[in-house]
């Protein structure tokens, strides 16, 4: 019996990074902000991110401890978030091939325009609420928002 239970726990369910393509792929297809999947005890998230897709798998399988790769604290809850006030698309730039208005490091005064986002063919001004230095940009341009979403963060 020992040695069945000691195969068992040897045994670890391989990530299959083809999967975790055709997930990300379906991201960006779909505009969502994350895919999770379970089969077989592993499970896989897969997210958009900031500067890279995070993504996050963990294998479950019960008497074997899997190591575990937290995913990024959720950029909402960041007291600097800006969020997107409407459902659109978000764009950096006033027109396309123009500079971006912000990067990361820009430092904004309120009322600075962030970014544009295009609802119902009106392009609509992203106006910085407070004053600060850009530390994150959370959205790729030409990209589908949310409601609430996370767009930038000022410290």
């Amino acid at each position: 019996m020992a040695r069945k239970s000691e195969t068992m726990a040897e045994q670890k369910p391989k990530i299959d990074r083809d999967l975790i393509r055709e997930l990300a792929k379906l991201l960006d297809e779909t505009g969502l902000t994350e895919i999770e999947i379970e089969h077989a005890g592993l499970r896989v998230r897969v997210g958009r991110g900031s500067t890279a897709a995070p993504v996050s798998a963990a294998a479950l399988p019960p008497p074997a401890a899997a190591p575990v790769i937290v995913a990024p604290t959720d950029p909402s809850k960041h007291p600097g978030a800006v969020t997107s006030p409407m459902v659109g698309t978000a764009y950096r730039g006033p027109e396309p091939g123009a500079p971006p208005f912000i990067e990361v490091g820009s430092k904004v005064i309120v009322g600075e325009t962030l970014l544009i986002i295009e609802a119902m063919k009106t392009m609509n001004q992203i106006p910085a609420p407070r004053a600060g230095t850009v530390t994150q940009i959370l959205i790729e341009d030409g990209r589908p928002v949310e409601f609430g979403e996370p767009l930038v963060i000022i410290e």
